[in-house]
């Protein structure tokens, strides 16, 4: 009996509390040495940080999911290309480039007619064709104005004012947007269909009750 409780407890899965911390601990480490030393300091314990989330999830999670690696991939150029080149610029523009590639994977997908939103979520979400396809225009656009925000911000206003932009901006923004869409999930979800337990036999007549004196064929 208490072997059976020891196994149970250590195949409970990862609290939800762990997985935001994988997946946010590389902002905030950035946010918090830009905060004490500077861009550049950010930028390479971002990558480090980056890639410690990516063996964090596969320790924690039992698994790394495909936009995590994208972004590591980016993370890695990009801070690469800040070092190399001694321009802060290029970490900049990593934001506008992953939200421009996942926007162009979207529009690649609806072009192509294979909604890869399906293809990473159908297991979590059944929709209809029609719903993945809204779904999957939604996320396209707003990843492509995130771009577009991302250019403007960091071209025109201040370093700092970009790096608050990055860690207080973009992640509220995205989850905003993703809550907004329930109304959309809820609209064009699959129905699930009877368990063959729960459907009527076949030829079984189905028996009304009716109150005496009312027939069954009664329309009124």
């Amino acid at each position: 009996m208490t072997e059976d409780v020891k196994d149970t407890t250590s195949a409970a899965p990862p609290s939800t509390g762990a997985k935001l911390l994988i997946e946010l601990g590389p902002l905030l480490v950035f946010f918090l040495a830009y905060a004490k030393f500077g861009i550049y300091w950010a930028t390479g314990t971002l990558m480090v940080a980056t890639m410690l989330s990516l063996i964090a999830s596969w320790l924690v999670l039992g698994r790394i999911s495909p936009m995590p690696v994208v972004t590591a991939v980016l993370v890695v150029i990009f801070g690469g290309l800040t070092f190399w080149l001694n321009d802060p610029r290029f970490i900049k523009m990593k934001p506008t480039m992953i939200n421009l590639l996942f926007g162009g994977v979207l529009a690649a997908g609806l072009i192509l007619r294979r909604p890869f939103l399906k293809m990473m979520f159908g297991e979590a979400l059944r929709l209809t064709d029609e719903g993945w396809h809204k779904l999957t225009f939604r996320w396209m656009v707003f990843f492509l104005v995130l771009a577009v925000v991302n250019e403007v911000v960091w071209r025109n206003l201040s370093e700092s004012s970009w790096v608050n932009f990055k860690v207080f901006g973009i992640l509220p923004l995205t989850m905003v947007f993703a809550m907004a869409q329930v109304g959309l999930i809820r609209r064009y979800e699959e129905p699930t269909e009877l368990a063959p337990e729960a459907q009527p036999a076949a030829g079984s007549d189905a028996r009304i009750e009716t109150k005496p004196g009312i027939s069954p064929d009664a329309r009124h």
